[in-house]
């Protein structure tokens, strides 16, 4: 992968400096373009290509190209064109096929993971695109200078003013659905280009003309036919294993990373997985380690290169600020310093692609949630945003005056209302899912920590292709009558090429028993402590009142940290 950065005005210092505190985001080059309306920048790592194919920004006599993705359907594209590359990097065709034919078209035909910045020199616009499934993060600002926009947010947060407050209504929505679906980051002023959408911004005139959000919404026409299921499901994950570089799978012991795993080994022959498990172990109704132990008889069956990866409570202690700082928006997730921990070790063992199952739950119908709306399904899009916005307990408390009401009517007018079938409810709600819930935490964790040791992290059951292919399917193909029917395509269409180990395993989640330790350990508690006594500007904003609650206990500490490692002020 690779980050991307830029500033409307000729202001080189500020891009070089982006590019210098992003600079895990690409060790194989970096370079810069500007003009006197403009400054565009780019940090490469080279995975299809070599690197000086890939070197960004990219100019043609039409315009400037930086971007940050793979076209996974780049051969087939070429194929249809008399244009001849000169290069085996999808970046060419990208530049070309923004300044030969509309934006939306070119968006329409690629079957990407991308975030990109084109500028058209001729009418002095700047389109901003993120794909449809929102792997590839975007941010941007509107400032006095115009606009500043880039891959991380660490390297425009001095540009902005009140860059370091806390945005109260971001902060809100988490504390109400546990991530930030809103547009606002938790940094005031600070934005991010939703998933599936393009924007064009008038560079002379400082101001958005054009946007437009395009996702994958269910359709809910097709029936499960198990051998196509196969067939979909291994050319997605063929089309996934373009480059040059080490690959390495996230094996967590779950249905959807095994089939990912079952398929590579097919296609690649010699492959490398991971896996994490927990010392010491907690078993309060789970087993934390269950998923790490089918995870290496998997391994050990299919004959592949596994690394099991020891999470300790030192784990924590050691990779929390680094954590904090790398994924840079906290999350109601307990398991990031894992996460931090994982990717390290991946990089260290000489992996530069990484591939995981991810939203396979959300496509196929893998969470009890689903399974559970068949008897109160949503009447309507808006009873469908309240539903998902209350689908959790509400895990902390966040001072504010912000009604759930109005986040309730931001959140109907952002989300697209074609994800809405009435003929199929249950699919609907799992595209909300797809375009909230995975960008927002999965997503963005895999970016944030993979690139963080340079690594490029691939999602091979989120390729456009298979999205659509899993949202034509009815959701009555995906859950049955009864609690464990759920999954079922890919439960019945891989019964006998998978494990009845892996078929059969309940669903436990690849996590840390964190709540568990701080529970348990006086030493952890107290470090943990220490967060919340300190002065910042969240004191009075996140109470304590409620910290006997361990799971409260977890987020509100996040919260606060996040904020002293930042120095978010409100």
């Amino acid at each position: 992968m690779c980050g991307i950065y830029g500033i409307t005005e000729r202001n080189p210092d500020f891009i070089n400096s982006y590019i210098r505190q992003c600079s895990h985001r690409g060790p194989d080059g970096n370079s810069i373009w500007y003009d006197d309306d403009i400054s565009l920048g780019h940090n490469l790592l080279a995975i299809t290509s070599n690197p000086d194919q890939g070197k960004q920004p990219v100019e043609t006599r039409h315009g400037v190209l930086t971007y940050n993705g793979e076209i996974f359907n780049y051969a087939e594209l070429i194929k249809e064109t008399d244009w001849i590359p000169t290069t085996t990097c999808d970046t060419e065709y990208l530049s070309h096929a923004l300044g030969t034919m509309p934006h939306e078209t070119v968006n329409d035909k690629i079957d990407s993971m991308h975030a990109y910045a084109y500028y058209n020199k001729a009418k002095k616009h700047l389109i901003l695109s993120r794909d449809h499934a929102g792997i590839k993060p975007l941010y941007y600002a509107e400032i006095p200078q115009g606009l500043v926009f880039g891959s991380e947010i660490k390297g425009m947060i001095n540009k902005v003013p009140n860059g370091r407050c806390i945005d109260e209504f971001a902060a809100a929505a988490m504390s109400y659905s546990g991530i930030n679906p809103t547009r606002n980051t938790l940094f005031r002023n600070i934005k991010k280009v939703m998933p599936g959408e393009t924007m064009v911004y008038d560079v002379a005139n400082k101001r958005f003309i054009h946007s437009y959000q395009k996702v994958i919404t269910p359709t809910s026409n097709g029936k499960l036919d198990l051998e196509e299921f196969r067939h979909e499901a291994h050319e997605t994950v063929k089309m996934s294993t373009l480059g040059l570089r080490k690959f390495g799978v996230f094996l967590s012991g779950g249905l959807d990373s095994t089939l990912v795993a079952y398929e590579l080994k097919k296609i690649l022959g010699d492959l490398d997985s991971f896996t994490n498990k927990m010392s010491p172990n907690v078993r309060i109704g789970e087993d934390f380690n269950d998923d790490a132990n089918c995870a290496k008889r998997f391994a050990e069956d299919f004959k592949l290169n596994h690394h099991s990866i020891i999470v300790t409570p030192e784990t924590v202690k050691q990779n929390w600020d680094s954590s904090m700082h790398t994924m840079e928006q906290p999350v109601y997730n307990i398991s990031i310093p894992m996460y931090y921990q994982t990717n390290k070790y991946l990089s260290e063992k000489g992996v530069v692609v990484t591939m995981a199952g991810d939203m396979g739950d959300e496509l196929l119908g893998g969470y009890p949630k689903y399974w559970k709306l068949r008897n109160d399904p949503p009447k309507n899009f808006e009873d469908m945003i309240w539903k998902w916005m209350h689908r959790i307990k509400r895990p902390v408390k966040l001072t504010s005056k912000i009604d759930p009401k109005d986040i309730h009517n931001e959140l109907c007018k952002l989300i697209p209302h074609d994800v809405w079938n009435p003929a199929d409810p249950i699919n609907s709600y799992m595209a909300v899912d797809c375009i909230t819930q995975v960008p927002e935490e999965f997503f963005s964790r895999n970016d944030k920590f993979g690139m963080q040791f340079s690594m490029e992290g691939r999602f091979p059951l989120a390729t456009k292709r298979f999205m659509k292919y899993c949202m034509n399917m009815h959701s009555q193909y995906k859950i049955g009558k009864n609690k464990s029917d759920t999954k079922l395509p890919t439960k019945l269409a891989y019964k006998g090429h998978l494990p009845d180990y892996i078929i059969n395993k309940m669903k436990t989640g690849w996590t840390v028993p964190l709540v568990y330790w701080l529970g348990d350990m006086k030493e952890l508690n107290d470090w943990a402590m220490s967060y919340m006594h300190k002065e910042d500007c969240l004191k009075e904003q996140i109470s304590m009142k409620n910290w006997d609650n361990k799971k409260t206990r977890v987020v509100s500490w996040m919260m606060r940290s996040w904020a002293q490692v930042y120095n978010v002020g409100s």
